[in-house]
């Protein structure tokens, strides 16, 4: 397991933190997104208070290290690697409590070509320590809605992790699953455990709109996010998200795997 000097060498490293290769036009256009209540950006959070682009900028800056520069418009976003580095720590905290009340938990990823292990490796830590990893609504259709327009997907688990899956046949969503933003699949996930008489989750762990629908429904939910989708971080701020750590989430799949074994180390769930 990295100690936190080895892991924040890690972080700057691997562009997970530092200069990442996000870059602040597509930040910036995101942050426009939000603030005109597109739900292209809003990824199910449905947030009680009018975000202006100052407060998108002042929110982000202060919980990812960006510029609050207006004026700062073109090139890479940088992300503090101290603010990463206490996010996984709080991150690891609520892993730890749900390992504690042997907590049933839910895993869901839009990003699973680079996420799906770093998820993984978690969701097998906290089975070890006796928590249920969840499966709701395996198979279920999920239709969502693309810049190419509607398509049919399939909710699929990997290693107790949820991930969209387009049927087969189809290439666009890659090998294990398709890049999305959308809530649907988690409130697919979420309806059919209620209609199954449950168990709920305790504690819902993802990205994009995992976290955010989760969230929005009342679930804790924890997960990770890019300076680019400024939606989980306003759900903290404003209470509906309770972890959300900043990082670049489009490196190499392996480079995550050194942040799973800090934070199941520091959950005290390494085997």
């Amino acid at each position: 397991m990295p100690n936190t000097a080895d892991l924040r060498a890690h972080l700057l490293a691997a562009r997970l933190a530092g200069v990442v290769a996000t870059s602040r036009e597509k930040s910036l256009r995101s942050y426009r997104l939000f603030a005109a209540r597109d739900p292209r950006a809003l990824i199910g959070l449905d947030p009680e208070r009018s975000w202006t682009m100052r407060d998108l900028l002042g929110l982000m800056a202060d919980k990812c290290g960006v510029s609050a520069d207006p004026r700062h418009l073109s090139g890479p976003d940088v992300i503090d690697p101290e603010r990463t580095l206490a996010a996984l720590d709080a991150f690891a905290g609520r892993l730890a409590a749900a390992a504690r009340r042997g907590a049933p938990v839910l895993f869901g990823t839009g990003h699973p070509d680079r996420l799906l292990h770093f998820y993984a490796g978690l969701a097998d830590g906290l089975s070890a320590a006796g928590c249920t990893v969840l499966t709701p609504a395996e198979g279920r259709r999920v239709d969502i809605t693309t810049r190419f327009g509607l398509r049919t997907h399939h909710l699929a688990y990997v290693r107790g992790v949820a991930l969209a899956r387009e049927p087969e046949g189809l290439r666009s969503g890659g090998a294990t699953g398709a890049h999305t933003h959308s809530p649907l699949p988690v409130r697919t996930a979420l309806a059919a455990a209620a209609d199954a008489g449950g168990p709920l989750p305790e504690l819902v762990v993802g990205d994009h709109g995992w976290v955010c629908g989760a969230g929005q429904l009342g679930f804790e939910a924890i997960g990770l996010a890019d300076t680019d989708d400024p939606a989980p971080f306003v759900g903290e701020a404003e209470g509906v998200v309770s972890v959300v750590v900043p990082l670049d989430d489009g490196v190499r799949a392996g480079y995550y795997l050194p942040l799973t074994r800090y934070v199941l180390k520091r959950a005290c769930l390494s085997q």
